[in-house]
C-alpha cells in the first residue's frame, strides 16, 4: 500500500480528511448492515435529538504501524464495549461491540494509505461516535441512530517531547455522583470547554477538577485521568464512580504490575497527599502521558520533585514500555493488539 503524500514529521493533532468512513442506521428498532462511503457529510433533520437534547457519545483510539510493518488498534474491544455502557446510559441503541470492532478495521482498512509510518511519530486517530438523527421536540429518546467512524491522520501530540504542563484546581465540577462522568457522553465535553479556555486565559494547561459532593478528592481533568507515584516508587490512580474508565490509564496500571514490577494502589486521592507525591500525569489517548511539573491550588503551587523539565523516571518508563507495546517493540498481552494487514 503506497502511502499518502503527507509531511507525516510536520502534523499537527487536527483533523485531515481521509477517503473513507463507516455508517450504520438505526431504525424500526434495528441495525442495518452498515458500510463504507465517501460522502464526509452528515444529513439529518433539525430538530434532530441530538442537536435539541445532545443525545450523542463517542470513542478516541489510534491506529499505528509497527516497526515489523504492521498496521494495528490498541484495544479496540474495550473502547467497543465502553460505547455500549455510554448507549445504555444515554438511552441510545446499543451497537454491538463486536460490530464496533468490525467497522473500525474496516475503516482502518479502507483507509491505510493515511495510516503514517513507523518512526514518523504520527498516528491514524479513530473517531467512532453515534447520535440521534430523528426529529424529537419534546424531551424524549430519539426513535434513529447513526453511527459512524471517520480517521485522520494526527502527529504527536508533543513535538520535541513531552515537557511537564502546569494545571490548576478548578473551582467547576466535572461531573455529579450519579451523573454522566464514566461513559464518554458529549455533554461532558462540552460543559469541559469554559473551564478549559479559562485555565488557558490564565496560563495554565489544565484543570484538576475534584470530587463534586465534598471538593476533598481528586477526580481527572476535562479529558484525561490522572496517574501519580509516590515517593518510594508506588504507582496510585483515583478510583470514583464519575471517572471515565480510561483504557490508556487501564493499560498503564497493567503495566506498572506486570513488566515493571511496581505495587499499584486504585483508590480514592485526597487532594490533601497530592504535595507529597513524587510524580504526576495525566493519561489518556492522545498523549499516552502528560507529566505534571505544577499544580496551582488558587495561588498556593505544589510543586512535584520531578521538575519542569521532563518526565519523572517511574513516569518514563511507564510511557516507553506502553507506547513499545503499541508500537511491536515490546510483546504485548493477548488480545491487546488488533492486527489490521
Amino acid at each position: 500500500m503506497e502511502k499518502k503524500n503527507i509531511d507525516w514529521a510536520n502534523l499537527g493533532f487536527g483533523y485531515h480528511e481521509t477517503d473513507k468512513r463507516f455508517v450504520a442506521n438505526y431504525k424500526n428498532g434495528n441495525w442495518d448492515e452498515g458500510t463504507l462511503t465517501s460522502d464526509d457529510k452528515v444529513v439529518i433533520s433539525e430538530c434532530a435529538g441530538v442537536l435539541q437534547y445532545a443525545q450523542t457519545c463517542f470513542e478516541g483510539m489510534k491506529a499505528y504501524t509497527t516497526e515489523d510493518g504492521h498496521i494495528v488498534i490498541f484495544r479496540p474491544d474495550l473502547n467497543g464495549a465502553r460505547m455500549e455502557d455510554s448507549c445504555r446510559r444515554l438511552e441510545m441503541p446499543v451497537f454491538p461491540k463486536e460490530r464496533f470492532v468490525d467497522a473500525v478495521v474496516q475503516t482502518v482498512k479502507a483507509n491505510a494509505a493515511y495510516v503514517p509510518p513507523f518512526g514518523s511519530g504520527a498516528t491514524l486517530y479513530i473517531r467512532p461516535y453515534m447520535f440521534g438523527s430523528s426529529a424529537v421536540i419534546g424531551v424524549k429518546p430519539a426513535e434513529e441512530y447513526q453511527f459512524r467512524v471517520f480517521t485522520t491522520p494526527v502527529g504527536p501530540y508533543f513535538k520535541g517531547g513531552a515537557k511537564p504542563i502546569t494545571i490548576r484546581v478548578s473551582d467547576y465540577d466535572r461531573a455529579a455522583p450519579h451523573g454522566t462522568g464514566h461513559i464518554k457522553a458529549g455533554l461532558n465535553y462540552a460543559m469541559s470547554l469554559y473551564p478549559i479556555m479559562e485555565a488557558h486565559r490564565q496560563g495554565f494547561d489544565e484543570n484538576m477538577y475534584l470530587d463534586a459532593a465534598t471538593r476533598t478528592k481528586v477526580e481527572e481533568t476535562g479529558g484525561a485521568n490522572f496517574i501519580f507515584v509516590t515517593k518510594d516508587g508506588k504507582v496510585v490512580t483515583p478510583k470514583s464512580d464519575s471517572i471515565l474508565p480510561s483504557i490508556t490509564r487501564r493499560s498503564l496500571v497493567a503495566v506498572a504490575k506486570d513488566y515493571l514490577g511496581l505495587e499499584v494502589e486504585e483508590r480514592e486521592v485526597c487532594f490533601d497527599e497530592v504535595k507529597d507525591f513524587a510524580e504526576c500525569g495525566l493519561c489518556g489517548t492522545a498523549a499516552v502521558i502528560s507529566p505534571v511539573g505544577k499544580i496551582n491550588d488558587h495561588g498556593k503551587e505544589i510543586c512535584f520533585p520531578s521538575g519542569m523539565e521532563k518526565m519523572g523516571p517511574v513516569t518514563q518508563k511507564l510511557y516507553e514500555t506502553l507506547t513499545g507495546i503499541q508500537m511491536g517493540r515490546i510483546q504485548a498481552p493477548e488480545g491487546w493488539i488488533k492486527v489490521v494487514e
